[in-house]
């Protein structure tokens, strides 16, 4: 009787489960509605704020154009006609001459503690590999491209989208924001560079000089010239005032896979296939420097804050540092065998990252060009880290890979 009764018990508490599993199913469809009302408020949430933005630049714009009306009538003699000046001719941007003092030059930064780093969030980004990362220059907004063809807003560090793009034909190797942080650049394997008023949700234009795929794009420091380097041995120079190219740099005899700006001059450096990295002046589109160590395909080439050292990794995990001062190797590190895809500096210029293509992320204490050594090695990824980056506050460094995530170190 006794076994019976555990047995009847037995079958009561199986059905009894049983119920409350059914009953339990019956909330799922309504917990993922809510889900994604939430995730749709969190999105309208930051539009709003984007909008607000917006309205408060035009405001202020249209102040200052009434300002300066008024002030231009007052001061206008009696009698003279004010001259209407043609819309339709858009004048060309003028490269600066002198350029303004480095504001970081004399600036110093604690070096993030890169050793007590550890993998904070994952977030399944894009459909295919994350190929580039940027920080919006005023705003905790992270921008992430991918080869599923389309480019992403996230807020940084919760990772909510804000905004996505569609538009270029073959998979998007890098972004980065002008320096007002009103729009954006693309670059893609369908040979195209294209710039987005993101504020305004369209593509403002669609440069297609290039005869092969861009890896690569930069924003002059005042946000009026745009670089890019492509598969086709050349760099472009475009003029945002006129939508044209301004001119091309050739000398590489090999596909130029990184393009970077060096902070606040007119300056350029380029790293490519042939084993070189090089330095170029806008102003007469020609090479000023080029350095020669590499032994393998150079994948990418940053400066640090100040200008003064430029960090180049290549297809053997070799990374080296330049100093553009003494135009001669200040240092060397193997953090091979794997190949390196990218690096980036932190702010205070003394801790590299380097995008492995074992799934790692290699930290090195730089501060020491000739006794460069590695004092962290980031694990998490499921597969190779294409780019990597610090964000401008130094508190944390995201990572973006061939398994389709982003992810967030601090």
């Amino acid at each position: 009787m006794h076994h019976k009764r555990v047995v009847l018990e037995k079958k009561r508490l199986v059905t009894d489960i049983k119920r409350l599993k059914t009953h339990y199913d019956g909330f799922e469809p309504a917990l993922k509605i809510l889900q994604e009302k939430y995730e749709r408020a969190l999105k309208d949430k930051m539009l709003m704020k984007l909008a607000r933005d917006r309205l408060k630049s035009k405001t202020q714009t249209l102040e200052t154009t009434i300002k300066n009306m008024a002030s231009s009538k007052e001061s206008a003699p009696s009698g003279s006609k004010t001259k209407r000046m043609s819309t339709s001719k858009r004048v060309p941007g003028q490269v600066p001459r002198g350029v303004p003092p480095n504001p970081f030059a004399n600036l110093e930064f604690d070096p993030p503690a890169v050793q007590n780093f550890n993998l904070s969030k994952t977030f399944k980004g894009h459909l295919n590999p994350v190929a580039g990362l940027a920080f919006h220059p005023k705003k905790p907004i992270l921008a992430t491209v991918s080869d599923d063809e389309s480019w992403k807003l996230w807020a940084s560090p919760s990772g909510d989208l804000i905004m996505s793009g569609e538009g270029h034909k073959d998979w998007v190797g890098d972004i980065q924001f002008n320096p007002s942080g009103n729009k954006l650049a693309t670059c893609s394997g369908d040979a195209t560079v294209k710039v987005w008023d993101f504020l305004n949700a369209k593509c403002e234009a669609t440069f297609t000089d290039h005869s092969q795929a861009v890896w690569a794009c930069a924003f002059h420091y005042t946000g009026d010239f745009l670089v890019s380097c492509s598969m086709d041995h050349t760099s472009k120079l475009w003029d945002l005032a006129t939508n044209k190219c301004r001119s091309t740099f050739r000398g590489h005899v090999d596909s130029v896979n990184s393009v970077v700006f060096q902070p606040y001059t007119n300056n350029i450096c380029t790293a490519a296939g042939d084993k070189t990295v090089s330095l170029w002046d806008i102003r007469t589109g020609l090479c000023v420097q080029t350095f020669y160590g590499h032994v393998n395909a150079v994948n990418c080439a940053r400066f640090d804050l100040q200008g003064g050292t430029i960090a180049s990794c290549d297809a053997d995990g070799v990374v080296k540092f330049w100093d553009v001062r003494m135009i001669a190797e200040s240092g060397t590190i193997d953090a091979g065998p794997h190949p390196a895809n990218e690096i980036a500096f932190d702010r205070s210029g003394t801790v590299l990252a380097v995008a492995s293509e074992d799934g790692s992320v290699k930290c090195l204490n730089c501060a020491a060009k000739d006794k460069v050594e590695i004092v962290a090695d980031l694990k998490g990824h499921e597969d190779a880290v294409q780019s990597v980056l610090f964000d401008p506050t130094g508190k944390y460094l995201v990572s973006g890979g061939s398994d389709c995530t982003f992810r967030i170190w601090e």
